[in-house]
């Protein structure tokens, strides 16, 4: 087992679901708040201990790196006017050990793809995957609880590890859900996996513990992505290659202690906005107060 210090973000996508907006603007570059949700996901993977993001990417996205880049002009400004929490907030948002890296994705041929254009950045080393637009809150503020909780458990198990929410039964037929053999999972609980399912028809979904898009994969996984042939729509899936793993190594479905909150719909980022937006130091509270006074 290799050091665990980076982390594949796939941005390529065309974010359909939240048309017109992403028509110009990356849909990881919509705001929650005040932060671009991709922010918040890079954020969650630097607390977790990540060193090297590397987002997989495609031309016209590049307003994403040019996020993370320093802009003199407005800290200086900014700096003149004494600003100095507006100044904090736009500067360094890297650490200065922490480097993103970029990779093209050319052709949009599916998640394993994404992840498999990262190859040569990955070399032979352990690695995780993080999707773009699922935001993770946790109730004591470390919204990064669960990825560390799947970096510790990779490290103790030695097994890749699958980060998994509980879903009403009604709703797994939207979701990849894993098969467990049956286990019962408490938050915070890991469970060997048997298979992935993707989309199961209701009633025959073998648990409720949706994927979520965290996962912590030994490097084998890059070699086994290069054998899995494309499979429906011509798209190579990440969870193919994972079911290949499964019949080498463990595999283990972490239940996660968090929610999760879907930016990639309209209903889901709107929901995002108002989570965070209620648990923010600066405008929570006249939030709340507007919301108990409307007649919804």
């Amino acid at each position: 087992m290799t050091e665990l210090t980076k982390m594949v973000i796939p941005v390529a996508g065309l974010g359909t679901r939240v048309l017109p907006a992403s028509k110009v603007i990356p849909k990881e570059m919509l705001t929650v708040v005040d932060k671009p949700v991709i922010q918040y996901v890079i954020e969650e993977a630097i607390e977790a201990g990540f060193k090297e993001i590397i987002l997989v990417t495609r031309p016209g996205k590049e307003s994403i790196e040019n996020h993370f880049e320093t802009h003199s002009e407005l800290e200086t400004a900014l700096e003149h006017k004494g600003k100095v929490a507006l100044l904090a907030s736009v500067r360094d948002m890297l650490p200065d050990n922490v480097r993103l890296s970029t990779v093209y994705q050319h052709q949009p041929l599916g998640l394993g793809h994404a992840v498999l254009c990262a190859a040569k950045l990955i070399g032979d080393e352990d690695f995780a995957v993080t999707l773009p637009d699922v935001l993770v809150f946790n109730a004591d503020g470390d919204h990064a609880h669960d990825l560390k909780a799947i970096v510790h458990a990779f490290k103790q198990n030695h097994a890749a590890q699958i980060m998994v929410e509980a879903v009403a039964d009604d709703k797994v037929s939207s979701y990849g859900i894993v098969d467990c053999g049956g286990a019962e999972f408490l938050p915070g609980e890991s469970h060997n996996v048997i298979a992935m399912v993707e989309k199961p028809p209701v009633g025959e979904a073998p648990s409720n513990q949706s994927i979520i898009g965290r996962y912590i994969l030994p490097a084998r996984t890059m070699t086994l992505l290069r054998e899995t042939r494309p499979g429906a729509g011509g798209e190579i899936q990440l969870t193919d290659a994972i079911n290949a793993l499964i019949a080498e190594m463990p595999v283990q479905a972490t239940s996660m202690q968090g929610r999760t909150y879907d930016c990639g719909n309209k209903l889901g980022y709107l929901i995002a906005n108002i989570k965070f937006g209620l648990n923010h130091p600066e405008i929570g509270a006249d939030l709340a107060a507007w919301i108990r006074q409307q007649e919804l």
